[in-house]
């Protein structure tokens, strides 16, 4: 049975942090819906636009995992969207993936209190707002339980990397980084 993740966009949103999971995750065989918190026309942090599969309103839980993207203020809006963030508790209470990149981790994650007693990485200067039960690392990606954090746009193809081996496995995963020519 195909795996099947949410991936939440709200305006602000850091575009290859968005686009990147989906695209790869889309090459490993992985079904990823986008939803947009405020409609589906959603504006990037850099002015990308994209259209999102539907409205936040329209979502079912009936998903394997959650990416949030970083970006400013898309994380900050992702925050404040009570929805969003109860069901991002409930993944992981359910032992579901929970991914986050960039200032997502610090910013959407660790205000669910998710991140409590976990290792987790995000965007440099982010960790100060992690809270002092949160054992921040420098790594490009870190992986605790059913939790996936990354540091930004220059580690996307990382995270996603970490994303499909978690879903999948990592034969699969390298293959599809592989194919992209990010690693021969």
């Amino acid at each position: 049975m195909s795996k099947k993740i949410l991936t939440v966009l709200a305006e602000g949103f850091e575009e290859i942090e968005a686009v990147t999971p989906v695209d790869l995750l889309k090459r490993a065989g992985i079904s990823v819906e986008t939803s947009g918190i405020k409609g589906i026309d959603i504006s990037g942090s850099h002015d990308i636009s994209v259209i999102a599969d539907h409205s936040f309103d329209e979502v079912s839980d009936e998903y394997d995992g959650i990416i949030i993207p970083g970006g400013m203020p898309g994380a900050a809006n992702i925050a404040d969207c009570k929805p969003v963030m109860d069901l991002i508790k409930k993944m992981f209470s359910e032992g579901k993936l929970v991914a986050a990149i960039c200032a997502a981790p610090a910013v959407v994650l660790n205000k669910t209190g998710i991140l409590s007693g976990k290792k987790a990485t995000c965007y440099p200067g982010r960790e100060k707002d992690f809270n002092a039960d949160v054992e921040f690392l420098e790594d490009r990606v870190v992986v605790d339980g059913n939790i996936i954090t990354s540091r930004g746009a220059g580690t996307a193809a990382d995270f996603s990397h970490a994303v499909i081996e978690y879903l999948l496995d990592k034969e699969t995963a390298d293959k599809v980084l592989k194919a992209t020519l990010y690693r021969d």
